[in-house]
């Protein structure tokens, strides 16, 4: 994982923010040991949420994603997490198509 922490950061500018997605509480370790500033907990359940954020203690910025509702989202919050990624805002819209026509 920091070989592909360094590769990544090697081909963007500094500025722009690298993020890790982590399945388990042991990936989330290797990020931090690996110098992650922003992991991705994909499906955490909330009491892995909580040691996530306990283990790494701010240390790096986290996201928890996937499963995300708007009924589970405050419960989330409340695990101490930096951000929260809820495609149920966006997963069931349909494109409107517009044109603009002048003449």
């Amino acid at each position: 994982m920091e070989a592909a922490l360094e590769a990544a950061a090697a081909s963007v500018a500094e500025e722009i923010p690298i993020e890790i997605e982590v399945e388990s509480l042991d990936e989330l370790q290797q990020a931090l040991a690996a110098g992650a500033a922003r992991v991705l907990l994909d499906n955490f359940p909330l009491p892995q949420l909580r040691e996530a954020v306990a283990l790494s203690a701010g240390q790096a910025r986290l996201e928890a994603s996937g499963g995300v509702t708007l009924e589970t989202i405050r419960q989330i919050a409340e695990t101490g997490v930096d951000d929260i990624s809820v495609g149920g805002l966006t997963k069931d819209l349909v494109a409107v198509d517009l044109s603009m026509l002048f003449i």
